[in-house]
């Protein structure tokens, strides 16, 4: 597998995305929502890959939830940048990671592929996100 490392401004988030395709190979999405819009975001998972992200201090993630209230998108409160989107509805934790906060994100070249969730239920989105995030992990600094 190849790791693909990252995290936010500051570094109290860190970022390990691990998969086996090349990330020519991996969609990437540009959610239509305003939240997404306004953070430029786009965003990239392997169902059968892992996000590991390991956080130094606790108090300086941010959960922020809207809509359907089916995930949390984390933020650093110190320099504001969205790392990634994590859901445990539907059981298993799930994740998308935003690739402008890994280190190569110049590796995910493919052109963002424009997505428009707004008539999703509640049920078709969990559905979604456990079929086409990936598992993911969240660790304190020291223990990851």
């Amino acid at each position: 597998m190849t790791v693909h490392a990252g995290g936010c401004h500051c570094g109290n988030i860190r970022l390990r995305f691990s998969t086996d395709l090349d990330p020519s190979q991996i969609e990437v999405r540009a959610c239509q929502c305003a939240f997404c819009i306004k953070h430029g975001s786009r965003a990239v998972a392997d169902p059968l890959g892992q996000l590991i992200v390991s956080v130094e201090d606790h108090a300086r993630l941010h959960r922020y939830r809207f809509g359907l209230r089916t995930a949390d998108y984390l933020i650093c409160r110190d320099c504001g940048v969205y790392v990634a989107a994590v859901t445990t509805d539907g059981g298993n934790a799930r994740a998308i990671v935003i690739v402008s906060t890994l280190d190569d994100r110049l590796r995910f070249s493919r052109e963002p592929a424009a997505m428009d969730y707004d008539a999703e239920s509640r049920q078709e989105r969990i559905a979604r996100r456990q079929a086409r995030w990936m598992p993911v992990e969240i660790l304190s600094a020291f223990s990851g």
